[in-house]
């Protein structure tokens, strides 16, 4: 790990090639939120690409229409959702409609890094 962010709405771990955010129990997700994870970007990621990696461990509220902003991140190669509940599964479905790149749902975090090691491949070739 590179270094770790405690941030009003979430703690969010950043690493070589991927972040792994967990956004704090009850909260809404907001456009403010996408600023402030915009200037992480920057700070770590500048024109490299990398992954995104949403740990749901707790109840929080997403507006879905955040993803067809954050499909805007040049080097926001992908979307990982990890959550063992099933009802994530399909709230993942929803969110993929307004993400225009890779999104997808895992149980599991190793599960998710295997993926995104892959897509990290794809952009490399």
């Amino acid at each position: 790990m590179i270094t770790s962010y405690n941030l009003e709405f979430c703690d969010i771990d950043v690493y070589e090639d991927y972040a792994v955010a967990r956004i704090h129990e009850g909260m809404i997700t907001t456009p403010e939120n996408l600023k402030v994870f915009l200037k992480l970007i920057d700070i770590h990621y500048k024109n490299k690409p990398f992954v995104y990696i949403s740990h749901r461990i707790h109840s929080f509220s997403i507006n879905p229409a955040i993803h067809a902003e954050s499909s805007k991140i040049p080097n926001l190669i992908g979307i990982a959702v990890v959550s063992e509940d099933p009802l994530q599964k399909i709230q993942t479905k929803v969110e993929k409609v307004f993400f225009k790149k890779e999104f997808k749902h895992f149980t599991t975090i190793q599960e998710a890094l295997v993926w995104k090691d892959e897509i990290i491949k794809k952009v490399a070739d």
